[in-house]
């Protein structure tokens, strides 16, 4: 296996979205070495989507793969039914084992988006962690202690809050921290929420007597309302969204994050990145800007086609006032009946008229004629009712 060690690319490896590394100099040394590493990265299958913040630690492990080193993902097939407490202010729900294989159907397929699948290592926790007995769990114990949970950031305000901490809680990241000693990771790749989570696996390497891997952590990736991006607040880019629907998503970003979307979501190289800064600090149109970078996330996960027919989708319905700005927005949950949602609103006069709609094609949601009359909404958009009848739905 040759091992690429072009000192530009491991710069921009260890800096490009990068929050912190854990430790540096050691990182960059293995980098240099021309040695394969074992690159970790935990993804837990708490939902079946995963949005494009999720995916910026995924971009990295691409980075480091392209260098040829061996990415390793762990399927945390069985922390996933114990619950990350990770940056969580409350007791996290234990999954089912059911609700945890219908959430990883599709992780490697949609990790083909982004990764050379063939060349990657699937491993699923549970292999090793639902066989240890309560010995050996008690050995894992002896590597941290209360204190050290206690210090824990989002543990300790809970405490100051009287609020509850379960056992259960402070097992995740020793379980987390073993599946490292399992596999022998060199450096672990993780948000930066999960830093507590990433230093477990040094601690507990060196109880077993393993070298320490390195620790790498990605910024974190605001959501379309400003707040961080996060599956239970709604306000997520999916990697699996219709081209439509992710266009139109990327357009609703506050301005002042277009710089970091094309920096953590796109590959448009580091220049350019700073001839975009520049653009808007010059009183460039942020439209503009956007709208490239909408597209360029388009094309990443869909391909140049799609892209190209998201942007025109875009300009006639919105740029082209089909859709004015002050369009009727319509509060909607997912998975109502969308004849029965527009019934209740009036934007129908009955269920016949729902039907004929239907038939002749003058019903679409972002471009996407509706043909089923017992359609079900599954996510925002827009929606096209008739010939000139356009309401916002908001999931």
């Amino acid at each position: 296996m040759v091992i690429d060690t072009n000192p530009k690319k491991i710069d921009e490896i260890l800096t490009r979205g990068v929050e912190d590394i854990f430790i540096l100099d050691s990182l960059r040394k293995k980098l240099s070495s021309g040695q394969p590493l074992r690159i970790k990265f935990g993804a837990d299958p708490t939902g079946p989507k995963i949005h494009i913040g999720r995916a910026v630690p995924l971009r990295k492990l691409k980075a480091f793969q392209d260098l040829g080193h061996q990415i390793v993902i762990l399927v945390g097939d069985f922390t996933a039914q114990i619950g990350d407490p990770s940056d969580k202010l409350s007791k996290r729900p234990m999954l089912t084992k059911e609700d945890v294989e219908k959430n990883m159907a599709d992780y490697k397929e949609i990790y083909s988006k982004i990764l050379d699948i063939s060349k990657v290592e699937f491993v699923y926790n549970s292999d090793w962690l639902g066989k240890l007995g309560f010995a050996e769990i008690c050995q894992l114990a002896e590597s941290f202690s209360v204190q050290q949970m206690l210090s824990r950031r989002n543990f300790k305000d809970r405490v100051d809050k009287g609020e509850e901490i379960s056992l259960r809680e402070f097992l995740y990241p020793l379980m987390q921290g073993y599946d490292s000693v399992v596999l022998k990771a060199d450096v672990e790749i993780g948000g930066f929420d999960q830093l507590f989570n990433l230093k477990a696996g040094r601690t507990i390497q060196k109880h077993y007597g393993q070298p320490e891997q390195d620790i790498l952590t990605c910024q974190m990736l605001e959501g379309t309302d400003g707040r961080k991006m996060s599956t239970s607040w709604g306000n997520v880019i999916n990697i699996t969204d219709e081209p439509n629907d992710m266009y139109g998503k990327v357009m609703s970003l506050n301005d002042e994050l277009i710089a970091k979307y094309f920096l953590l979501c796109t590959d448009l190289p580091l220049d350019e990145i700073e001839g975009v800064k520049q653009e808007l600090v010059n009183g460039g149109n942020p439209r503009d800007e956007k709208m490239r970078l909408a597209k360029e996330i388009v094309k990443m996960y869909h391909g140049e086609e799609a892209a190209e027919k998201a942007e025109e989708y875009f300009v006639t319905t919105f740029q082209k006032k089909e859709v004015s700005a002050d369009t009727e927005e319509l509060p909607t949950a997912i998975g109502t009946k969308l004849a029965d949602l527009l019934l209740e609103k009036g934007l129908v006069k009955s269920k016949s008229d729902w039907r004929r709609l239907v038939d002749e094609g003058a019903v679409a949601l972002d471009g996407e004629k509706i043909t089923d009359p017992n359609f079900i909404v599954a996510a925002g958009g827009v929606l096209k009712v008739g010939k000139k009848k356009f309401v916002k739905l908001v999931a």
